[in-house]
């Protein structure tokens, strides 16, 4: 189903022009009009979902191997030397359009890198503490026991 005033569901489904390099019957491909390198590419879902805690699971599946698909094709007719797959859920981890859509950018020898943190500390005690936490909402929200 799509959404009538969501931007990515118009550009997925043709009814906006888009450079797009990939489509097939769930997803079209296009070039970002604000790219962070070269050849960075959006993965739009035809159907609309908020984002990826919404999205139908078959869907869902697809996402990596095509992320896959089209960083390889980057690299081999762009010459990136490496790419970044990236897919923001909410305000608070950057996403600004709430449709499904995953991010795959070309990165270059001698270019920025995307993503980097300075890594924290954490005692094995508070780890434990925290994975019980995810654990137990894991467990609530799929009804079968998680180990």
């Amino acid at each position: 189903m799509k959404e009538d005033n969501c931007i990515f569901c118009k550009i997925a489904n043709g009814e906006i022009p888009s450079a797009t390099v990939y489509e097939d019957e769930d997803f079209r491909v296009i070039l970002d009009m604000g790219p962070a390198s070269k050849g960075h590419g959006l993965i739009l879902p035809k159907h609309h979902f908020k984002d990826l805690c919404e999205a139908d699971e078959k869907v869902a599946a697809k996402l990596f191997p095509l992320a896959g698909k089209i960083g390889h094709a980057m690299k081999t007719g762009l010459g990136a030397s490496g790419f970044n797959v990236v897919q923001n859920n909410g305000a608070s981890a950057g996403q600004t359009v709430f449709h499904l859509h995953v991010h795959v950018i070309p990165r270059y020898e001698g270019g920025p890198v995307m993503v980097s943190w300075t890594p924290g500390k954490e005692d094995g005690k508070e780890l434990e503490r925290t994975a019980e936490i995810i654990k137990d909402a894991l467990h609530m929200q799929n009804g079968d026991d998680i180990t």
